[in-house]
């Protein structure tokens, strides 16, 4: 009796079925991802490198901080200098392309496990086996089932980078203390306006957690994707390798460093509430109140007649 299996032979067959019953199918999601990913590029790449850096220090200065913002400032200016602006353009359209899919493909997913004991124990191995097979295995079925281009190096970037944000919505649930949940019931609450009004807003602090990671597992992922034509910075570093050229890499190394540095620290800030430079105005704002309402602050005038008293 031949017990010999080949797991490979028995992928080959299943992507092999996939491509000869369901191509209609993958034609509509590459329709559909080409269209998000194209819109999201085309606005980018058309923003002016002046422009682009203006905004994206002004979001630094609004979240962030005053300091951080000079330093984003000066680190896109020598992106711009080192004539990456266009490439940094594209790399962070697909970013952003894989980052919404992700969200709304994994919060609703975070949700499900978080409500269901047997949806988690579903969903736990297939996380688990997203996260922990090799980035580049996701290559081969996407340039099979897509082609080449950036709508299969967004497709294996969101493969490769969801699990954060589904794991992390579902803890950030999970995570809400009971009370709130009492409170919400004894006052009528529904499950949908519980989920809405009670758990979600509570659980927001851990569901951007898992934002800003899947969105720093899709700055990894996207320059792997070059590989099969997804273009942006990860075109640079590639060209590099192959010409052994190690200015041109490194450049474009610096260029992904530089943006994922910008966007870690921005999209913390949503995870923490008003910062940076709001936070400061609020903070003012708060002295100036407690200094003119202190009973311990004795008019002047006063002062000077008791003296002289």
């Amino acid at each position: 009796m031949d017990l010999n299996f080949s797991v490979g032979h028995g992928a080959d067959v299943t992507v092999n079925y996939i491509l000869d019953n369901f191509t209609p199918a993958l034609d509509l999601i590459a329709t559909a991802i080409g269209f998000v990913t194209d819109g999201i590029q085309g606005m980018l790449v058309d923003i002016p490198p002046v422009a682009g850096i203006a905004i994206l220090t002004m979001l630094s200065l609004w979240r962030v901080g005053w300091k951080f913002s000079i330093f984003a400032l000066l680190a896109l200016a020598l992106v711009n200098h080192m004539g990456l602006w266009q490439g940094t353009m594209e790399t962070l359209s697909l970013v952003l392309s894989a980052t919404i899919i992700a969200v709304v493909v994994g919060i609703p997913a975070g949700i499900a496990m978080a409500r269901s004991d047997r949806v988690a124990s579903l969903l736990r191995p297939v996380l688990d086996l997203m996260q922990t097979m090799p980035a580049f295995v996701y290559l081969i079925p996407a340039a099979m089932f897509f082609g080449l281009g950036a709508v299969p190096g967004t497709i294996a970037t969101v493969i490769f980078a969801m699990p954060p944000v589904v794991r992390l919505t579902n803890l950030g649930i999970r995570q809400v203390h009971a009370e709130f949940i009492e409170a919400g019931l004894a006052f009528g609450c529904t499950p949908s306006q519980l989920l809405f009004k009670v758990q979600l807003p509570n659980a927001m602090p851990s569901i951007m957690a898992g934002v800003n990671q899947t969105i720093m597992l899709s700055l990894s992922m996207v320059v792997i994707a070059s590989m099969i034509g997804a273009g942006g910075l990860g075109n640079h570093v590639l060209t590099g390798i192959q010409r052994l050229d190690v200015g041109a890499g490194f450049e474009g190394g610096l260029a992904v460093v530089i943006l994922a540095v910008v966007l870690d620290r921005i999209t913390q800030s949503f995870g923490k509430g008003s910062s940076g430079f709001l936070r400061f105005l609020v903070l003012r704002k708060a002295e100036k109140g407690q200094q003119a309402t202190s009973p311990d602050r004795v008019p002047a005038d006063a002062e000077q007649r008791s003296a002289t008293a």
